[in-house]
């Protein structure tokens, strides 16, 4: 039994006068420790792929090009002695690729994000010195980058179960005057329209060829806006995706069986 003097003193000894209260203070705490910790453990979830992305962003591969250099790609073999006659059709053969590359701004630090996939595939057909068709299909679906959770996004935003494939189409013929060189790359911009998620633009294409053992390399990059194909990018508090990006392809061309021989060498 406490005297007056001790009312307002707490000693600590003793039950607590409100049974449970220990209980419950102690319960609150440990419920704030968990809160905590799941709130942590879901920034780390969500923020770091980003953050995977942003490490590896300075070491993001250069454009594809004719022997980029650090590039996994096979290099340019040296061409077949003799004539070279670009005449016949041609299919996208293996070592060909193609994909994305566009610019982020994570956290206010700026990066690069390139996406790649070797799931390529086209024809082109070469009549008297000109390109006159040519038809590359990509598989968007297979286009992967350094991280996993991006890739999904980007199958979500192309829609890829839907729509699977981006195509290229040449609409206006390309003279190749130079290609027979053993040694430099021929430079011609090519027209054609691009089509992602089902939607088709002009574009005008950069292309470079370069004789390759008995073949042919071509790499050329299409700048894209993401909006004119449908495409509309999230918005998220610590990232931020340029509008525009570029669509990169390195082919490796080889010559259907029965195009025509080589024109004799002149005199």
């Amino acid at each position: 039994m406490r005297d007056s003097d001790g009312a307002g003193e707490s000693t600590g000894a003793g039950p607590d006068p409100v049974p449970g209260r220990g209980r419950i203070r102690g319960m609150s705490r440990g419920a704030r420790w968990i809160l905590v910790a799941i709130v942590a453990a879901l920034v780390i979830v969500l923020a770091g792929p980003y953050v995977v992305a942003r490490l590896s962003a300075g070491t993001a591969p250069p454009p594809l090009g004719l022997q980029t250099p650090g590039e996994t790609i096979s290099p340019t073999a040296t061409p077949d002695p003799g004539p070279f006659n670009p005449d016949g059709t041609w299919v996208v053969g293996a070592g060909s690729q193609a994909g994305y590359r566009v610019d982020e701004v994570l956290s206010g630090e700026k990066g690069t994000v390139v996406g790649r996939t070797d799931e390529v595939g086209g024809t082109l057909v070469v009549t008297d010195g000109e390109l006159v068709r040519a038809e590359i299909t990509v598989k968007t679906g297979s286009i992967a980058s350094s991280s996993v959770v991006r890739d999904d996004a980007f199958r979500r935003l192309l829609e890829t179960d839907v729509f699977p494939d981006a195509v290229f189409i040449l609409t206006e013929p390309v003279d190749l005057e130079g290609v027979e060189e053993r040694e430099e790359p021929l430079t011609v911009q090519a027209r054609g329209t691009l089509t992602i998620r089902d939607v088709t633009e002009p574009v005008t294409v950069t292309l470079e060829a370069r004789r390759s053992g008995d073949g042919v390399q071509v790499s050329g990059a299409i700048p894209v806006t993401f909006v004119d194909y449908g495409v509309h990018l999230p918005e998220l508090p610590f990232v931020t995706v340029e509008p525009s990006g570029t669509v990169e392809m390195l082919l490796e061309l080889e010559r259907v069986p029965g195009a025509p021989s080589p024109a004799p060498t002149s005199p």
